[in-house]
């Protein structure tokens, strides 16, 4: 467990939970899921003598439960939202090199790489608690980007420390959804060589596991983002529901307000390359079929216009094989060349008339 204490200019970790809130800012308690479930009975107690309530039991077992969906939910004391993150779990890294897996097996590991882990965040009006996954990656790397923050060392985004415990939680949902565009790389790289392989005229694909696999992941894909975008538009319509304060809690709000629409913006986004790469999906296995088709079309008719060439020599070579003594050239000397060479030309002018008509070959 790790506790921060902030304010407009203050950023420091405490070493353990204070008996009294600061007088200036607001905490931040980010620790795992199972930690908060051992920690649970001392950080009740806390929060009872901070902010005179504590969490429900029905919200504690939502920020215990490793399958909950994204959603939102709120209390007259604090607000509750759960969102699932999509990352690449710990140690598969190597799936996000340059070079690209060349099978099917390369492109099903790299696809059960993909992590969909919920984050719970629990929003008081001066405290914010974290639940996070064992390894706590959004956690440590908030707390790097804050202190770089303060020592002015950060260069990129935002220069001024979150003043409260929303602004804090939409900025590490807005990194959980930018977050994608690592995941976004990975997913069309392996998608790219998925559909390389049903497109290979050469191959003959056979893992069809894999493909169901990534048309489940896709899906799986969409529902989580379509959880996530519910969860954000639900608390934007909260925000609307705090009661009037004065010009500067009113401007918080709006600045919060427009926070919540850009997060709302990436999600959509988000949504909108995963329901991309679905259709992709799908449109390669259709296209796979289509040449499947196409290939056995082609075969088919191959050996339908070797047979209309070899019908007429048959016919020769019956003919020459009735029993009878007065066939013509039946007695001569050369009768077997003239009718082998009556067969090569039959069959070469069938074949070049075929050709011709495009009836051979690779092209229609």
């Amino acid at each position: 467990m790790r506790i921060f204490h902030l304010s407009d200019a203050v950023y420091e970790e405490l070493a353990a939970l204070p008996e009294d809130l600061p007088a200036e800012g607001f905490l931040w308690i980010g620790l795992p899921r199972r930690e908060f479930e051992l920690q649970l009975g001392a950080l009740q107690q806390r929060l009872a003598r901070w902010t005179g309530a504590q969490l429900l039991d029905l919200h504690v077992s939502d920020l215990m439960n490793p399958q909950l969906p994204s959603h939102f939910d709120y209390t007259s004391w604090y607000d509750l939202m759960v969102f699932r993150r999509l990352a690449t779990m710990p140690g598969s890294q190597q799936y996000l090199a340059d070079d690209e897996p060349r099978n099917a097996a390369g492109v099903n590991e790299a696809l059960k790489a993909i992590d969909t882990s919920p984050v719970g965040f629990a929003v008081f009006d001066r405290v914010l608690i974290t639940v996070h996954p064992g390894e706590c990656s959004l956690r440590d790397y908030f707390a790097g980007k804050l202190g770089a923050q303060q020592e002015g060392r950060d260069l990129r985004g935002s220069t001024r420390l979150p003043t409260s415990p929303a602004e804090l939680m939409l900025r590490m949902v807005n990194h959980m959804v930018d977050s994608y565009l690592d995941l976004r790389r990975l997913l069309t790289r392996q998608l790219t060589t998925l559909q390389g392989l049903l497109l290979d005229r050469r191959g003959h694909f056979r893992d069809w596991s894999v493909v169901l696999h990534a048309r489940d992941t896709l899906s799986r894909l969409e529902d989580l983002c379509e959880d996530q975008r519910s969860a954000v538009q639900e608390w934007i319509d909260a925000l609307g529901e705090w009661p009037v304060g004065d010009a500067r809690a009113e401007r918080e709000r709006e600045l919060l307000r427009v926070r919540s629409r850009d997060v709302l913006e990436h999600v959509e986004r988000v949504l909108t390359h995963v329901r991309r790469l679905e259709t992709s999906a799908e449109t390669s296995v259709q296209m796979h079929f289509s040449l499947t088709g196409e290939r056995t079309n082609n075969i088919m008719r191959t050996l339908t216009v070797l047979t209309a060439i070899f019908l007429p020599l048959n016919l020769i070579t019956g003919i020459f094989g009735m029993n009878f003594d007065n066939l013509p050239l039946i007695h001569a000397a050369t009768g077997f060349w003239i009718a082998v060479g009556v067969m090569v030309v039959t069959a070469l002018a069938l074949g070049a008339f075929f050709w011709r008509k495009r009836y051979l070959g690779s092209q229609q």
